[in-house]
């Protein structure tokens, strides 16, 4: 099995989220969170339970396709970071249907004590309008 470090920039932390969710397994991409992440679903509801954000990000992770990325920004202060970020997940999904998944994140992250950065909100659609 394949080991991923841990991001000790606030730069690194998309290119590794990028090399853990197209690793195909769920837990690589949860150690990118802190214990009280929060990951904002696409209704606006706050998701504090890691198996419920694991489930969520699982779903997507499943289809098999390759998340891609574009990094807008990157704005850090001290400890803590603001990661603006384009993603997609484009093709054709295990079930032979077309997937066209999207959107602008708005993500933060921190440095733990450890020196590691970690997710502590995760918000994969941004500015958009939930319903």
């Amino acid at each position: 099995m394949k080991s991923f470090p841990l991001p000790t920039k606030p730069e690194d932390v998309i290119p590794s989220l990028v090399e853990r969710f197209n690793s195909g397994d769920i837990n690589n991409q949860m150690a990118l969170y802190a214990p009280e992440a929060v990951f904002v679903a696409n209704d606006g509801r706050l998701v504090t339970d890691r198996e419920e954000i694991a489930a969520i990000i699982g779903r997507d992770i499943k289809l098999g396709l390759s998340l891609n990325t574009n990094v807008r920004h990157v704005f850090t202060a001290g400890d803590t970071a603001q990661i603006i970020v384009d993603w997609s997940i484009e093709g054709i999904g295990p079930d032979g249907r077309e997937v066209k998944l999207g959107g602008s994140a708005c993500d933060i992250v921190r440095r733990g004590a450890d020196g590691f950065w970690r997710y502590i909100i995760d918000n994969n659609q941004g500015t958009a309008v939930r319903q």
